[in-house]
């Protein structure tokens, strides 16, 4: 950790999974940070996300990992079936082979509790202060540090600025200025108790059903009390990104022909949350001078792969990494930072957008991607996934190939 150039202050504004990550990172380095969040305190919506082994390198890079491992379920396997026929497409071992070579496990966890597990050590750091309420509404790079205004007129002066303000980003439509790509896909997202799921499904495991023009996953969370269901469909509406309510009646019109044991969950939910969900064309800068930006500010993607938080915990330990051997010239550091993370970034969105053609295959496209995995060894499913999950703090500045 360098201490010697406490008195560099950086704003971060956000107070999500990346902003808060951030927060952490940059006070490794010695820096103060300002975290402004718009919302009235410090929290987290949403349910159950999977955490790659990616992830918890970044957890333990961030000195979180034993929090959020407490807090965690580890799973046995990543299953997909097909939803028409019930029939097992592939199936991936997440346990100790994996753990061996990848050197961190499989796990799933509610999205409050991974916040939780970095806020209380965001909230017992003495370099991190917050303001809540606060939504930025322009933000000025100079020379020599940043000027944040809020909608109230409040502003905020620091060395430089990093924007972890989520999807619809204010500091990416000033640094950026493009526009989302609405997918057309919908998710719903809801937890069950373990108690209402069928007990052929209370399976230690992601299990994907895969069907035409849609699919739902089940896991369990919270040591096994909860499961947290995800159904995705192509929707027949013009969607406009966002979250609202939504209704069984139209989860149900979405998911005929598939298999009755699937199909059972749908109706097990009390309330569900529907998002319209969108991503963004990867670009080649992602910030100016000394601001720049992280997690879904800087690359939204769908949720095919689930590494949406996990990109941005990589985010964060990487842009610490960067100014650390940049020795603190946070203008240097940002650069880097991009120069890394934009390319591997790049890369999970355009294969999580793939991910989701194979998912919703129909037809002979179906056919072919039953076909993919058909007795694949695990060694080979290991392979395939070596670019995303052998990520740690110790090779995060080095370039693909670079020994």
């Amino acid at each position: 950790m360098n201490n010697n150039n406490a008195q560099q202050k950086v704003i971060v504004v956000g107070g999500g999974i990346g902003g808060l990550a951030a927060a952490m990172s940059l006070t490794r380095q010695g820096i103060e940070v300002q975290l402004l969040e718009q919302a009235d305190k410090i929290a987290e919506i949403g349910a159950g996300i999977q955490l790659g082994p990616n992830a918890y390198s970044a957890l333990d890079a961030l000195g979180v990992g034993e929090a959020a491992r407490n807090r965690s379920v580890f799973t046995d396997h990543l299953v997909m079936m097909d939803a028409v026929d019930a029939s097992e497409v592939g199936r991936i071992d997440v346990g100790e082979s994996f753990r061996k070579r990848f050197g961190n496990p499989y796990g799933v966890i509610h999205r409050a509790d991974i916040h939780l597990s970095i806020l209380e050590a965001v909230q017992e750091h003495p370099l991190i202060s917050f303001h809540t309420s606060t939504r930025i509404d322009n933000v000025e790079i100079n020379d020599d540090g940043v000027v944040v205004t809020d909608t109230n007129g409040n502003q905020f002066k620091a060395d430089a600025l990093v924007g972890c303000d989520g999807v619809k980003s204010v500091v990416r439509e000033q640094l950026v200025g493009d526009a989302p790509r609405v997918t057309g896909h919908v998710v719903y997202r809801a937890v069950v108790e373990a108690e209402e799921m069928p007990e052929d499904l209370r399976i230690n495991s992601p299990v994907l059903w895969a069907g035409p023009r849609c699919h739902l996953v089940h896991y369990p969370l919270r040591g096994g009390e909860q499961y947290n269901l995800v159904v995705t469909f192509h929707s027949r509406e013009e969607e406009e990104w966002g979250v609202r309510e939504g209704s069984q009646e139209e989860v149900l019109s979405y998911f005929q022909g598939i298999d009755e044991r699937p199909h059972r969950l749908l109706s097990l939910p009390k309330s569900w949350k529907r998002w319209a969900t969108a991503d963004r064309e990867p670009v080649e800068s992602w910030g100016e001078g000394r601001a720049t930006i992280l997690g879904d500010a800087a690359h939204p993607m769908t949720q095919y792969l689930a590494q949406g938080a996990c990109m941005a915990l990589e985010d964060a330990v990487t842009l610490g990494e960067a100014i650390r051997v940049c020795d603190n010239d946070l203008e240097k550091a940002f650069r880097l930072y991009e120069e890394i993370r934009i390319p591997r970034t790049a890369r999970v969105v355009w294969s999580a957008r793939e991910m989701g053609r194979l998912y919703h295959a129909k037809g002979v496209e179906r056919q072919v991607r039953n076909a993919l995995w058909a007795g694949r060894s695990q060694e080979r499913f290991y392979d395939a996934i070596e670019w995303l999950y052998s990520w740690n703090v110790e090779n995060c500045l080095k370039h693909p190939g670079e020994k």
